[in-house]
């Protein structure tokens, strides 16, 4: 599903968040609190827009993705790019100073074996963040987002995705995704350690914080 949608992947992210995507990558590197010369792993990093970013901070970024199609679309990227499963992941233990998944963890079979993974190669002291759709906190918000989730995203991606029914299964995995605190507790039973997280964009998004 992620190879047919690799070749308008970036451009129907942009259009479809209202250009909110990139302010969602600067507050994912934000919270990293990367130091120049540390290594972080982007993992389900598609094609490379989010790990660019986490480079900037003078980090090492390397971007892991299962779809090897996404990847090709971001060959042209200036950043070390791995075929790697979530749930198996070709690292060593403790080799990476910090972590994050942005909007795949949902898309992992098995989410809390990919953050035990995580966990696996991040060394002690070692830090993740998770920047993923959420429930917005304010009721009236949340009822008109869910109905342009279900109703109008998968409308706007017929006219700019290359693979607009995978804008279908976009909807649905993201209404029936965990709300903040669940997603805290899953964080924390992978073996997480000082969990919390704060909402953007009124709880369409949140980013989990957790320590090794």
């Amino acid at each position: 599903m992620f190879d047919g949608v690799a070749r308008r992947y970036d451009v129907t992210n942009t259009v479809l968040s209202f250009g909110r995507d990139r302010s969602w990558r600067r507050a994912t590197r934000g919270a990293l609190a990367l130091q120049p010369g540390e290594k972080v792993l982007d993992l389900a990093a598609g094609t490379g827009v989010s790990t660019v970013e986490l480079a900037r901070s003078g980090a090492w970024a390397a971007a892991c993705d299962f779809s090897t199609g996404m990847l090709r679309a971001g060959a042209f990227r200036r950043v070390p790019m791995v075929t790697g499963d979530a749930t198996a992941l070709p690292f060593a233990d403790g080799v990476f100073d910090a972590a994050t998944i942005s909007f795949g963890l949902r898309n992992v079979h098995d989410p809390a074996a990919g953050l035990r993974e995580m966990a696996r190669v991040v060394r002690p002291g070692g830090r993740l963040v998770v920047c993923e759709f959420s429930t917005p906190t304010w009721r009236p918000f949340r009822t008109a987002y869910m109905e342009y989730l279900m109703k109008a995203l998968p409308m706007v991606a017929t006219r700019v995705s290359s693979n607009p029914d995978a804008y279908v299964y976009l909807a649905e995995s993201i209404q029936r995704w965990p709300d903040q605190r669940a997603l805290a507790e899953i964080i924390r039973d992978a073996g997480w350690n000082s969990v919390r997280w704060t909402d953007l964009t009124g709880g369409i998004v949140a980013l989990h914080w957790a320590q090794r």
